[in-house]
């Protein structure tokens, strides 16, 4: 059967249409309208209904998206549509299109089942939880060296110049300041300080301060404090004023012209700078950043929500090799040169999606090489 179950209106919606005609409304069943969803709506929040183009109430309605009328919705007494009536049913939280690039965990796991487990195959005999537990593994091993599917969070930077990272936060691939333009500009990591897990209280004579439990008081960090409250033009050497009009600034770069020979290129930075307090899992942004607009790209490792555990389908064939090799390398009946001879299946499955999921673009290549063949004038 193919894999496709939906018609082009389901998937462009994205939801499902009626058209009440002369029979339906009629019938035992008037009033009655089966979506066949993949998956269904939980709840009646999840969808709206429009008739002939225009939004109806919930209350003119009933919806159960579990038992035996799962997917059925029933309209009140007094309000079932009548003949030529066009009912639209719109999600209110679309299905993420795109989604055919990928393989459910469900269906690798059936898939691995059916082909690599029972008489005569690769593995006798196994358990479905086995299967599953290094499935998941190996989802986590792609998400983080071959198919990294990057998630963004855009935020502006309140007065506090914290940002709490994301809940499946695993690690930052870019983080970036937004101009007026929409056009990212890089931030990067502020070496030369850090954010202490504990600043300690101590009294005039420097001594440490105990509560009446005997435990360290603690206080607000010095070094956060001064770092949020820093002139970042005297951290990076910047000297020229933006305030100023063109005249202005080419006169102060005259003025302070060579003054920034030598200077370290990893501070030579004017769109700020972040420092991560991995403890608390939270992002510390200088000063110059606050009311901007900040994007942070981030990796997980694709366990977070049912809907992220997949495999893209150019790294199909790596994720069950993965699986054998990892089942027979865990257990003590295979001989080891059956064992590598799966490690260096999976090895060579690995870098085929790698290569797959390069996206290398001849053309896009083409264009980054013109780049460097531009004469230079002097």
């Amino acid at each position: 059967m193919g894999f496709i179950n939906q018609t082009h209106y389901q998937y462009y919606t994205p939801g499902q249409k009626f058209v009440t005609n002369t029979a339906t409304a009629n019938s035992g069943q008037s009033g009655v309208f089966l979506l066949t969803l993949d998956p269904l709506p939980t709840g009646i929040t999840k969808f709206l209904v429009f008739k002939n183009g225009i939004e109806l109430d919930d209350s003119l309605y009933n919806y159960s998206g579990t038992g035996s009328g799962a997917g059925e919705i029933r309209f009140t007494s007094g309000n079932h549509p009548v003949n030529g009536d066009i009912i639209e049913v719109e999600l209110t939280n679309p299905i993420i299109a795109g989604n055919y690039r990928y393989i459910s965990l469900n269906h690798i796991i059936d898939n691995f089942m059916v082909s690599y487990v029972g008489q005569d195959k690769i593995i006798p005999r196994i358990k479905k939880t086995d299967v599953l537990f290094h499935a998941k593994r190996g989802i986590q091993e792609f998400s983080y060296d071959i198919s990294k599917v990057e998630k963004i969070q855009e935020i502006e930077v309140p007065d506090s110049l914290v940002m709490v990272m994301p809940q499946d936060y695993v690690d930052y691939s870019q983080i970036s300041r937004v101009d007026s333009l929409g056009i990212e500009h890089n931030l990067y990591p502020m070496r030369f300080t850090s954010i202490p897990s504990e600043s300690i209280a101590q009294g005039g004579d420097y001594k440490y301060l105990f509560d009446d439990d005997d435990s360290l008081l603690t206080q607000t960090s010095a070094t956060e404090t001064r770092f949020k409250e820093a002139n970042m033009d005297n951290v990076t050497s910047t000297f020229v004023d933006d305030s100023l009009d063109d005249i202005d600034a080419v006169n102060q770069r005259a003025a302070e012209y060579g003054q920034r020979y030598g200077i370290n290129p990893e501070l030579a930075n004017r769109n700020g700078h972040f420092v991560i307090d991995e403890l608390h899992g939270k992002i510390h942004f200088s000063a110059d950043l606050v009311g901007k607009v900040i994007t942070l790209k981030y990796v997980s490792d694709g366990m977070g929500t049912d809907a992220e555990m997949r495999v893209h389908k150019f790294a199909e064939e790596a994720i069950y090799k993965h699986i054998i090799y990892s089942v027979v390398s865990a257990r003590t009946n295979f001989p080891e040169y059956v064992v590598q001879r799966y490690k260096r299946d999976r090895f060579a499955a690995m870098r085929n999606a790698k290569i797959r999921l390069s996206n290398l673009n001849p053309r896009e290549l083409a264009q980054v090489m013109r780049n460097k063949s531009k004469r230079i004038k002097h």
